[in-house]
């Protein structure tokens, strides 16, 4: 699979709790906007795919392992990589660095999301196109 697509992240005062480190659930925000990012690369449209096709993306599980915090004014990168294609789900590995990809690992994570119907939130299959560049 290809390389990751990768975000680069500031870290603002909102991102942080009083001693001026990233407040853990944030990094949960960061990653969703490289998947989102990552997604819209390559031309999956969350709005398009609602109204107009009716599916959604849910995620179904979420894990990360803190290794090291990130702090106030930080450059971060945030990857979203494609990791596991199943029918109706799919699981993105997702990492973020200080200081580039050859920079110090912060969190290494990742989250399995499903494909769904917008009116009866059941599974349907992934349409191939989706993750067509990742898959070469």
């Amino acid at each position: 699979m290809n390389k990751p697509f990768a975000l680069p992240v500031r870290v603002y005062y909102e991102d942080t709790d009083a001693q001026g480190v990233v407040y853990y659930a944030n990094y949960f925000r960061f990653m969703e906007r490289a998947r989102t990012e990552w997604l819209e690369a390559m031309g999956v449209d969350h709005v398009t795919l609602m109204n107009e096709e009716n599916r959604i993306l849910v995620v179904t599980e979420a894990n990360a392992k803190f290794l090291i915090p990130a702090r106030l004014g930080d450059s971060l990168i945030v990857t979203a990589k494609l990791s596991r294609l199943g029918r109706a789900t799919f699981e993105i590995e997702q990492n973020i660095f200080r200081g580039g990809l050859e920079g110090e690992l912060l969190i290494k994570g990742g989250v399995t999301a499903a494909y769904l119907a917008a009116d009866t939130m059941k599974p349907k299959r992934i349409p191939r196109t989706f993750f067509e560049e990742n898959l070469s």
